[in-house]
Formats: structure tokens, C-alpha cells, sequence
């Protein structure tokens, strides 16, 4: 009986080790392939009359800003190490802007060197304007995005593609952008567009598009044969890009200007000009053209360039690049006008100052007969 059992233990063991030499070694498994680069053998989704389908609900939201911040990196790539350092900076602020507020120092945490959030504005200066004064946003209630901007397998430190990541030098004597009217207060019309709710106070809409590094950076793309439709979430715009068409020739200058596109392949190409000078990009309005490529890359990104150039600003043209990624949900109604209440806000006060001025001028001195 022992023999037997022997016996039958050392056939299975024979069989194992057969089986083993025998049977191929389990490969790992294969790395997931990078969603911002275009793989091999894939082929972008056509619509119905066969042109690229960008079709559905995308976002463009990032921690990657505009312009290079040279304190944190001269490099146009960021490593990966790098990029997750960056992102966890803006999880650590967005962590402590959920604690209560310590009530000893006041909202918001902007002022206080140690706390997360202060890191991160020295990170992102340009938060510093959504925060840290009266009625101001801190972190809890910004959104761009939890994540580096990657293209072509590339953690970027900026859209823009210049070679220091700014944009370039002006000419001498080029024009100016008209300031923002802050201080002007005589009546809504002399206001800002974000403030009377007829664009958003960032460049979502474009051209060129933008995200605003602060939130509603959602946008709904709809295709039909002669027209590309973007809906941008802030603040409820309707981009239109007439395919094949014509730049209009009456002079008539419009919010977003005059978009006309066609396609090359599995880029969509867009050409605007015909901008408001309310609308200017970096003071160019007159004479500036954008020019814009929407590519499908991967089933989930569609890569964007786009180039400026105005002969009067600058001596040559230049522009940036990132990507959009699906948008997990759809873009609702942004009701800024139903729940507009700065613009009356800003104009009742400053009303109101008029008045306390005026009595103070005319209020008899103590002591006066």
C-alpha cells in the first residue's frame, strides 16, 4: 500500500515538472497603452457623411497653466515623479479646504505661509486671484482639474509651446489690451462680459479655447454636415464653425468671431478672425487670426493646437497645445443671468458710495454757525 502511494506521489510530481517544462511561461500582462498617443492599427470614428466624429461631452480642465511658471521649471516636459508631486499639492489644499475653518484666523487659508493652499498659489500664482479676499473662491471652490496635462505621452508644464513657455515678445509700440473696468462703475454697460453674463470671465469659448484654471471647463460637441456646434459650459455659449464656408466681408464683428473650418484627414481645422476688441486675446483683436486643429488621437482624446498670429503684435506666429478627455456626465444649463447678483450688486454699491460721498461734502462742520 505504501509502495502504491509512492509510486502514484511520484507520477504526479513527474506530470507537474512535464507540465511545467512543457506549458509556456504566463506572460505579464501588457501595459495599458497611453491614451495620448495614437496606437497603432486604431482608427478614429467617422459620423454618417464620413468626416472625424468629435461628437459627445468633453472637458479640458488641468493643473497645467497657461504660461510656464519658471520658478517651478525651465523644462517644457515635466517627469512624471514631477507631475505627481504637482497634483498632490492641489489634493493636499483641496483636503484642507474641506476642514472647518479655524475661526481664529478668518476664511480662507491663502495668508498663512504654512497651510497647503499657500503652497499651491506658489505653485499656481494664478489662484491667488480666486482667493484670499473679501467674497474671494480658495480651493474648496475652484475645479481645473486634478491632473497634469499629458500630450503625446508628455507631462507639460504649459499649454503654450514657446521654447521658455510664454509668449513671445511684442513689437515696439504694438497696442495695448484694453483694461478691464474694474473701476468703472457709471452703468452695466461699461462692465465686463462676465459680469453681465454675456461670456465667461475666462477663455472657454475662445478662440483660442482656454481652460480658466478655475471651473466649468465642460463643452458639448454636436457635427452635422455644414456646421460644428461647441457648447461651452460657461457661461451657456454656442460656438458655431461653418464647414467649408466663407469669412463673412460686411465687416461685422462678432463674440467669438468668424469661424470657418474643413477637415484634413482626422483633424478638424478652424480658421477665425473678425474678433471684438472686448474680446481681445493679449491686446490682438483687429487683425488676429486663430487657427485651430481638433484631432482624434485615441477613443478618449482629442488633441488641440492652435496658433496665433497678428503682424502688429508679434513678429511671427506661435501658439500652444493640449488635450480634451471625456467628460464623466453632460453640461447642464450654466443660468448666469437667474443667478446674477453681483451685477446689480456692484452697481447698488457703488450708488450707494455716490451718495455717502456727496452727504459728506455737503454736511455742515461741527461747530459751524
Amino acid at each position: 500500500m505504501r509502495r502504491a502511494s509512492i509510486l502514484a506521489l511520484s507520477t504526479a510530481i513527474a506530470a507537474i515538472a512535464f507540465a511545467a517544462h512543457a506549458a509556456p511561461a504566463a506572460k505579464a500582462p501588457a501595459p495599458a497603452a497611453d491614451p495620448t498617443v495614437a496606437q497603432p492599427g486604431w482608427k478614429a470614428p467617422k459620423t454618417a457623411w464620413g468626416a472625424p466624429d468629435f461628437g459627445g461631452y468633453w472637458s479640458n480642465a488641468t493643473m497645467t497653466p497657461l504660461t510656464r511658471n519658471p520658478r517651478l521649471t525651465q523644462k517644457g516636459a515635466l517627469s512624471a515623479q514631477e507631475a505627481k508631486g504637482l497634483e498632490k499639492a492641489f489634493a493636499d489644499a483641496l483636503e484642507e479646504a474641506d476642514r472647518p475653518t479655524d475661526q481664529k484666523k478668518g476664511p480662507g487659508n491663502v495668508t498663512d505661509k504654512d497651510s497647503a493652499e499657500a503652497k499651491l498659489v506658489a505653485i499656481r500664482p494664478d489662484f491667488a486671484a480666486a482667493g484670499g479676499d473679501v467674497g474671494g473662491y480658495n480651493t474648496f471652490w475652484i475645479d481645473p482639474g486634478a491632473h497634469i496635462m499629458e500630450v503625446n505621452g508628455e507631462y507639460r508644464s504649459s499649454i503654450i509651446t514657446t521654447e521658455n513657455g510664454q509668449p513671445p515678445a511684442r513689437k515696439t509700440g504694438a497696442p495695448r489690451a484694453p483694461g478691464f473696468p474694474r473701476d468703472s462703475y457709471d452703468s452695466y454697460e461699461v462692465r465686463g462680459l462676465g459680469d453681465r453674463c454675456i461670456m465667461g470671465f475666462g477663455r472657454n469659448a475662445g478662440p483660442p479655447m482656454l481652460p480658466n484654471g478655475y471651473y466649468n471647463n465642460s463643452y458639448y460637441f454636436i457635427q452635422t454636415p455644414e456646421t460644428v456646434a461647441i457648447q461651452v459650459e460657461l457661461v451657456h455659449d454656442m460656438r458655431i464653425v461653418r464647414i467649408n464656408g466663407q469669412h463673412r466681408t460686411d465687416g461685422v464683428r462678432t463674440y467669438m468671431g468668424d469661424s470657418i473650418g474643413h477637415y484634413e484627414g482626422n483633424t478638424l481645422v478652424v480658421e477665425t478672425t473678425n474678433m471684438l476688441e472686448n474680446q481681445n486675446f493679449m491686446g490682438s483683436w483687429k487683425n488676429l487670426k486663430v487657427t485651430e486643429r481638433f484631432t482624434r488621437v485615441s477613443p478618449t482624446r482629442i488633441n488641440y493646437q492652435f496658433q496665433i498670429e497678428d503682424p502688429d503684435i508679434w513678429d511671427k506666429p506661435w501658439g500652444g497645445e493640449y488635450d480634451f478627455y471625456p467628460l464623466k456626465g453632460i453640461v447642464y444649463e450654466y443660468a448666469c443671468h437667474e443667478g446674477n447678483y453681483a451685477l446689480p450688486a456692484i452697481l447698488a454699491g457703488a450708488r450707494r458710495k455716490e451718495k455717502e460721498a456727496a452727504e459728506a461734502v455737503n454736511k455742515p462742520k461741527a461747530g459751524a454757525d
